[in-house]
């Protein structure tokens, strides 16, 4: 018997076209097509080996079987409703997962023991439902017919109304069900493992039934098969396994028993073990042979299936075949699949790629076979690294430290180094898997090499020494060190040298190691900022600003920050004065120490008795605020004495006597330099001008955080801003930094008056000085010194932002201190920017960052002024300048003026077309200053055609609440265009009529019924009253915007998709008449799906019939598909179709949308009636919908927080708006 299974395996017919060599060279597969309209097998590749007809032997012919009758042919047929209640099917038994699966599949087996053709109906229509369809395979179906023309029926009784089916649907029940069936499947073999799977007769007709499910053109059907083969095989990999350990244990009993003495030598054993062995052998021939044809018949079609979920399984399943059976499946035939799929267009196949990788790497025994796979795409693998989908370049950065583990030399410098790069990556998770690929490659600690060195007092070397001074090299060669801050969160969770603060301290203030070099300025000056970073991430806990969005902490993340505040407070309370003393004249590192107590738990000075330490810390203060005019040294000192003077603490009586001591001294200062810089009849030398100069930078600074309106000096800083106003002698500097104390001192002398019942004679003086403030800053607007202008107008917006009319709407006793900008104020500010923000930079002499920062600049003026705009401060209208820079400033500036546009927007959906339209005409009158008459076919006008345009986009799609607006629009275009004077030619075309070309761009997003009202309205206003007799080229741009109001009049709704299903299906078992459709023959049969075998009807494909169904709605046929390409090298493949379910969403989404609102209207009666060529409508009739009618004023309820870097320490409360980071701060 096993002779003849034998005799029948070896007869065993493989896949034509299937089969790959197994070769240790991995060529790139040549192209072959392969989408959703996918040809079935070819006949030959299908009638062989396991696609031959059920019942036939190993190679044997097909041979019919009988027709069953009696209890054998019961007939387990159930009606819909009983299988939507769920009466005991496999697939109700699965879904509902309230039994268990062995038990399920054990009484299968007993089923199938008994009438074997019964259970595999049952188990063939439950691969059949699991796919979503609601056919049902009788007994007599599949007794007279083949697996092909069961799918075939099938297909056509496929429900196509939904697209969705079990293993794509939500829900946690389906979740649940996916679970199911794929253990199902897998608990099926097992149970199976030893008698049923090798009777020739189940897996043939599953393998048969699933193989040809995989290349069916309906999704569903594929999707579905090839999740239940790919878990097929991997359960036939355990029973190869299973096969293979019994073998090696009776091959190794065979021997034993084989060694002994003749005369303990038991021969019945002998022989016992040796049939034995014959038998595991040729089931392990059987189950190999069933793993091939599954690989060729499936794996070697689905792996490049337009679908990525089903290329995803492949890669999944075929990385758990490697790790469990590396005898068969690590070899280079099978790895190479896994090879070129890195290049796959779908992140979550590349993903699924590297993961099948990763644990082969991770297995020592496993790496060692992969190094010609290594070798070939090793520089793929680090490609991935920079993958637009985060979570495949976490992924592969985790791979390549594995190979880095397998093997040091095989990743060159260069390799590395693009991996170092990502610490720096605003993806967090990204940088992290970076940190522990720069922490296993540089980071190593060695205990033997640091364990006996001493530094100075005898003290024992910490073993994160040599790792700290690695970094700070390492943070050196980056050259980025404004983001030390990116580099330490990387490292945070990796390696614990970031919080060894001793460490760090000694490596700046005590001397080296014999042996070791002392640390040069630029290292030290590197430690330090590194240090400070992991300071502020111990005591905060957060990311830093641009890593991901900050998240709550838990319970035991709130435990550790406090833990690491207490440890890092008590070590720096002793050592932050010493290594301020070392420092205190070098303003950078001084700068980054000062930021240290900002993150002290400062209770620890009076709890750990540290007073002494305070005093040596306030004292250097003191000395660093007197001797250092660098204003970011002055600014880190003032945030310190805020945090140390905050109230909440007891140490802040000790700490304010400092601070009044240090103000004091500092006032008395500037009043002698006052004194000196003005005295009368003397010029000021330079000796004066610095001192005055560093003076008012102190008062800045301290203005910043701290009141020192008790302190007044209002009076001086005001002359200063005088002077500068009425004499050119001033420096510049100086009256700048005047403005700013001037700004500053208002907002103070604000805060400081009684919201509830302020003091009117303060607020009266507030009032008069912020009245002078503005009059002379607008003075200094233009002033012959840049800075003191760029000044002015910063301190102008500022204080119109403060002072605008939400802080009368918020408190009315405020009313008062509103202060409005006139018309001059605001064409002013306008002007402003079109002198010193829309200008172009021409000299390419100009060094990089000096262009960089003095972009940077004009960014904050431009966010300044539209600060103005979307707190509805300064009038829409005054946009228009700013507008019409959009396209030409697009790379500089767009996000500002998009963000501006989408906020004036919701102000006033008209003002702003009017705006826009405003800002089109100003640029055509400047094309017509230009040319004189506008040449249409000029660059410059198809540039302001291209405003237009994107203009237009920035209405989006809705029609009904942008339809007054765009109705505005076309009506201040076609004042504008048809505009003629008094003593005009009515025969030659008015002087703007090409305009109209320039609004065409508009005409779509107006209504249907809109654009008969334009089209009169157009008529109405034509120089006459009348059309023009000529259609000479001069007049073509009136007949453009004509025909563009006049087309769609015709139009026929598109078909939906249910009259397009009865359209296709009305007819379906009779032959289709071509003549009756005015479309031709590739409208109905897409001629880019393979051409089935001979006998074998056309599949009715879902994504075919959505596709046609698109084409009859825009009356046109659309392009053929593109196939997935087997070969990637040289990029990614091409993006697979959209599935047709996702565009029919769309669609009948925006048609719902569309009736919706066409239903609305008319039940509201807002739309105009449809206009004769009589009617006197105007585009001034229209009404707003009264579901979009605005609220009663511009702001909402809610309020934020917006602090004023250049005025800390006030808070005032402005409506919400999201807008571009420059737009969130005050002044540069």
């Amino acid at each position: 018997m096993r002779g003849a299974r034998k005799a029948k395996s070896k007869a065993k017919v493989t896949v034509q076209g299937a089969f790959v060599e197994a070769t240790s060279d991995l060529p790139v597969p040549e192209n072959d097509s392969d989408s959703d309209f996918e040809e079935p097998m070819s006949v030959s590749g299908a009638g062989s080996g396991r696609g031959r007809k059920r019942g036939s032997g190993r190679g044997g012919s097909a041979v019919k079987r009988p027709r069953q009758t009696g209890a054998a042919a019961r007939n387990r047929k159930k009606s819909e409703d009983e299988e939507d209640s769920g009466t005991g099917s496999l697939f109700d038994v699965v879904k509902s997962g309230k039994a268990s699966l062995q038990s399920t599949v054990d009484e299968w087996i007993e089923s199938y023991k008994n009438d074997r053709d019964t259970a595999l109906v049952e188990l063939i229509q439950f691969f059949i439902q699991g796919s979503g369809c609601k056919g049902t395979i009788t007994p007599f179906m599949y007794a007279n017919q083949e697996h092909a023309e069961i799918i075939r029926k099938m297909t056509e009784e496929f429900d196509e109304d939904s697209g969705d089916y079990p293993l794509i649907m939500s829900g946690p029940n389906w979740k649940r069900f996916r679970v199911n069936f794929c253990e199902f499947v897998q608990v099926l073999v097992r149970q199976c493992q030893y008698s049923i799977i090798y009777d020739q007769y189940m897996m043939d007709n599953i393998i048969s039934l699933l193989t040809g499910l995989t290349d069916s053109q309906v999704r569903a059907f594929r999707h579905t098969s090839t999740l239940a083969a790919m878990k097929l095989m991997t359960a036939l990999v355990d029973v190869a396994l299973n096969l293979s350990i019994n073998l090696d244990n009776t091959q190794r009993q065979y021997e034993a028993e084989r060694q002994k003495q003749q005369p303990k030598r038991a021969n019945d054993r002998l022989e016992m073990l040796l049939q034995r062995r014959q038998e595991l052998e040729e089931n392990q021939a059987e189950i190999r042979n069933m793993l091939t044809y599954i690989f060729k018949g499936v794996f070697v079609h689905r792996y490049r299936d337009s679908q990525p979920e089903i290329r995803s399984i492949c890669m999944a399943e075929i990385g758990t075949w490697m790790k469990k059976y590396p005898n068969m499946f690590l070899d280079d035939g099978y790895l190479k699949y896994v090879g070129w799929t890195l290049y796959d267009k779908s992140g979550e196949v590349r993903l699924c790629c590297l993961k099948s990788l990763q644990p082969l790497y991770d297995t020592e025994e496993l790496a060692t076979k992969l190094e010609l796979f290594t070798n070939r795409f090793k520089d793929r693998i680090v490609e991935m690294t920079l993958d637009k989908e985060h979570e495949v370049a976490v992924q592969a950065i985790k791979l390549v430290i594995s190979i880095l583990q397998f093997n040091e030399q095989i990743l060159a410098d260069k390799d590395c180094e693009n991996v170092y790069e990502l610490v720096y990556s605003s993806h967090r998770h990204v940088a992290q898997a970076a940190g522990e690929f720069l922490n296993a490659k540089l980071f190593r600690r060695d205990e033997n090499s640091t364990n006996k060195l001493k530094i100075h007092r005898g003290k024992k070397q910490s073993l994160n020494t040599p790792l700290l001074r690695d970094l700070v090299q390492f943070f050196i060669e980056s050259e980025l060190h404004e983001h030390g801050a990116y580099l330490v969160d990387s490292l945070w969770e990796i390696n614990d040298m970031m919080k060894d603060w001793e460490c760090m301290t000694d490596l700046l203030l005590e001397e080296p190691a014999k042996g070791e070099e002392y640390m040069d300025d630029k290292q030290e000056t590197s430690l330090i900022e590194i240090m400070v970073c992991c300071v502020r991430q111990a005591a905060t806990g957060e990311s830093p600003v641009g890593r991901g969005t900050s998240k709550k902490l838990t319970s035991k993340e709130n435990k550790q920050v406090l833990e690491d505040k207490t440890r890092l407070t008590e070590h720096f309370i002793a050592t932050l004065p010493q290594l301020l003393l070392k420092y205190l004249m070098d303003g950078e590192k001084v700068a980054n120490l000062l930021q240290i107590p900002q993150y002290f738990d400062l209770d620890i000075y009076t709890t750990s008795r540290q007073e002494k330490n305070l005093e040596l810390l306030l004292r250097y203060l003191h000395e660093i605020m007197e001797k250092h005019t660098d204003s970011e040294v002055l600014e880190a000192a003032s945030k310190c004495y805020e945090s140390l003077c905050s109230e909440e603490f007891a140490i802040a009586g000790k700490c304010d006597v400092a601070r009044k001591t240090l103000i004091d001294s500092l006032i008395a200062k500037f009043k002698e330099s006052m004194h000196d810089f003005f005295a009368e009849g003397e010029e000021p030398d330079d000796d004066e001008i610095f001192a005055l100069l560093a003076c008012l930078k102190r008062i800045e600074a301290l203005y910043s955080c701290h009141d020192l309106n008790s302190w007044d000096i209002w009076d001086d800083i005001f002359h200063i801003i005088k002077s500068g106003n009425d004499s050119q002698g001033i420096p510049e500097e100086i009256v700048c930094k005047a403005l700013a104390c001037g700004s500053q001192a208002l907002l103070w002398y604000l805060n400081k008056l009684d919201e509830a019942n302020p003091n009117k004679n303060e607020m009266k003086s507030l009032r008069k000085r912020l009245n002078d403030m503005m009059k002379y800053c607008h003075d200094l607007l233009f002033h012959q010194q840049d800075k003191v202008g760029e000044e002015a107008y910063i301190t102008i917006c500022d204080l119109l932002v403060m002072f605008s009319r939400h802080l009368g709407e918020i408190n009315e006793v405020m009313r008062p201190l509103v202060y409005e900008p006139d018309k001059n104020l605001q064409q002013q500010l306008s002007n402003f920017l079109t002198e010193k923000v829309f200008i172009e930079d021409d000299d390419d002499d100009i060094d990089e960052n000096v262009k960089i920062e003095e972009l940077h600049k004009r960014r904050n003026f431009l966010a300044s002024f539209c600060k103005l705009v979307i707190y509805n401060i300064v009038q829409i209208r005054m946009a228009a300048d700013m507008f019409k820079h959009y396209m030409k400033f697009y790379n500089d500036y767009g996000d500002i003026i998009k963000a501006t546009l989408g906020k004036a927007r919701e102000i006033n959906k008209v003002s702003t077309a009017k705006t826009l339209a405003l800002s089109l005409t100003q640029l055509y009158k400047e094309l017509q200053m230009e040319m004189g008459a506008v040449d249409r076919s000029s660059e410059a006008f198809q540039s302001l055609k291209e405003l237009s345009r994107r203009f237009a986009l920035s209405f989006g799609l809705d029609q009904v609440k942008n339809r007054e607006a765009v109705a505005a629009m076309h009506k201040e275009g076609i004042v504008f265009s048809l505009h003629v004077d008094e003593h005009h030619d009515l025969s030659t075309p008015p002087p703007n009529l090409s305009f109209l070309e320039v609004i065409c761009e508009f005409t779509n997003k107006l209504m249907k019924q809109d654009k008969k009202v334009v089209l009169h309205y157009l008529d109405k206003h034509l120089p006459g009253g009348m059309m023009p007799q000529s259609r000479s080229e001069e007049w073509q741009s009136l007949f453009t915007y004509r025909n563009s109001l006049s087309q769609g009049d015709g139009e026929v709704h598109p078909i939906t998709l249910k009259q397009a299903t009865q359209r296709r299906y009305a007819n379906k078992r009779k032959q289709i008449d071509v003549s009756d459709h005015d479309s031709n023959m590739s409208d109905w049969v897409d001629m880019s799906v393979g051409t089935p075998a001979p006998g074998v009807p056309v599949m009715a494909s879902t994504a075919i019939k959505r596709r046609r169904m698109d084409e009859e709605s825009v009356g046109g046929a659309s392009e053929q598909s593109e196939d997935f390409q087997e070969s990637y090298i040289g990029g990614a493949p091409p993006t697979p179709h959209m599935s047709w379910m996702t565009a029919q969403k769309g669609q009948t989404g925006a048609q719902r949308h569309m009736e919706a609102a066409y239903g609305h209207y008319r039940q509201g009666g807002n739309l105009p009636p449809m206009e004769t060529e009589g009617s006197e409508a105007s585009i001034g009739d229209f009404e707003s919908p009264r579901s979009h009618v605005m609220p009663p004023g511009y702001y909402g309820d809610g309020t934020q927080n917006i602090e004023d870097p250049s005025h800390s320490g006030v808070i005032h409360h402005l409506p919400p708006v999201q807008v571009p980071s420059e737009m969130s701060h005050h002044g540069y």
